[in-house]
């Protein structure tokens, strides 16, 4: 007489669903996810809407990097943000590069499978990775001493001396970089070689503090120098012979030329674009374009406002401005653009630092710089847009 086999309780068969489904789960969260094989595609590909809010997010990543806060209080590590500039998560940096860059495009590839982000873009030495990671350890940057050498707080940012008509300081009294910027303004103002209104002042000032921290003999691998980091071909459209190219006053009334220069290029293609805006908005957009301008070339910004091509997103956010604030117009413009015409994160990292030196300056007790103390400042028009509506 034969055995007949017992029938498989009605548990059993659940459980062993349930083993199934696990390890189909398990085999499909350790298979790879290919990624894309161009990072510049993964941004453009996004809609325009999705720049909405891109401004402050760019901007909080950077503040954490300047100011050594937020998830870059530990200056071994690397931050990821995706396309709109939102942060996602950050890596504690490994015991060299190539073991970083492979700790982050594990981290990218696990941001798919976990549906934080659409698509990852594999990084290495040569090639942006996506999500964007951008490192913590800044060693050029100290914002403290960088203000306390403009507003001449730290001996190595007080001066006298003579150029062109300008003289500052005293040989017993020495002024700061501050003043000195406001007195070569005046002056020039007055003498009607420049029509740029002085709210633009304090953005000159932000530059001046990220490119070389006040420090008169810096010198960067493009051959840069100064404390506005000039070119030898820019110092010498300005007229300044070779000897005195680290000459502050020097280099300041070199600037405000350049700043004049790229007003006068881009008043009439921004205000054929963006007329139309409130006053207010307006403005703002205006000098985020100067400072972009004064970092990538006003060529290369004018093409964002002009180029059949380029233009586009231009004109997508002058047709929805409503929905979108003015640095987020600036960064989008420049964010749909990425990879053409020379166009990089540089120009974002740039404004953001650049405006981020210049809330640090009115935090610490400058709130207004518009006005040199105890001197008169001569008539100008109230703000950038209107000097352009003149």
């Amino acid at each position: 007489m034969g055995f007949i086999k017992p029938a498989r309780p009605w548990w059993g068969a659940l459980v062993a669903v349930f083993w199934a489904l696990l390890n189909h789960n398990v085999a499909l969260a350790e298979s790879p996810v290919l990624p894309q094989l161009n990072w510049a595609e993964v941004v453009r590909d996004k809609p325009y809407a999705d720049s909405q809010g891109v401004y402050d997010n760019v901007m909080t990543v950077r503040r954490w990097i300047l100011t050594r806060s937020g998830h870059c209080t530990h200056e071994n590590r690397h931050v990821l943000f995706d396309r709109r500039g939102t942060f996602l998560n950050y890596i504690d940096d490994a015991i060299d590069s190539v073991e970083t860059q492979l700790r982050l495009n594990a981290t990218r590839q696990d941001m798919v499978r976990e549906g934080r982000v659409h698509a990852w873009v594999e990084g290495n030495a040569s090639t942006l990775g996506y999500p964007f990671a951008i490192r913590c350890h800044q060693p050029n940057v100290d914002l403290p001493l960088a203000i306390k050498r403009y507003m001449g707080e730290h001996p190595d940012g007080r001066l006298t001396g003579t150029w062109d008509g300008i003289t500052v300081g005293t040989a017993t009294k020495q002024v700061s970089i501050h003043d000195t910027l406001y007195a070569v303004y005046q002056r020039r103002a007055q003498q009607k070689r420049i029509s740029l209104p002085i709210n633009l002042l304090p953005d000159l000032a932000g530059i001046l503090i990220i490119e070389s921290g006040g420090v008169r003999e810096a010198r960067s691998n493009a051959k840069a120098r100064g404390i506005l980091q000039l070119t030898p071909l820019v110092l010498k459209d300005c007229g300044v012979p070779t000897n005195k190219h680290l000459h502050r006053i020097a280099q300041i009334d070199c600037a405000l030329w350049l700043f004049e220069r790229n007003h006068r290029m881009l008043q009439g293609p921004f205000l054929a674009r963006f007329g139309h805006l409130p006053v207010e908005k307006q403005e703002q957009l205006y000098r985020l374009i100067l400072i972009q301008a004064y970092h990538g070339g006003p060529g290369r910004i004018r093409s964002l406002l002009v180029d059949e091509e380029y233009s586009k997103p231009a004109q997508y956010f002058a047709d929805n401005h409503e929905h979108f604030s003015a640095g987020d117009i600036s960064f989008g413009m420049v964010f749909h653009n990425l990879g053409r015409n020379r166009l990089g994160f540089a120009s974002l990292y740039y404004t953001a630092d650049t405006r981020i030196a210049a809330q640090l300056l009115e935090s610490i007790g400058n709130k207004n710089l518009d006005v040199l103390p105890g001197r008169e400042v001569p008539p100008q028009a109230p703000n950038a847009v209107a000097a352009l509506q003149k």
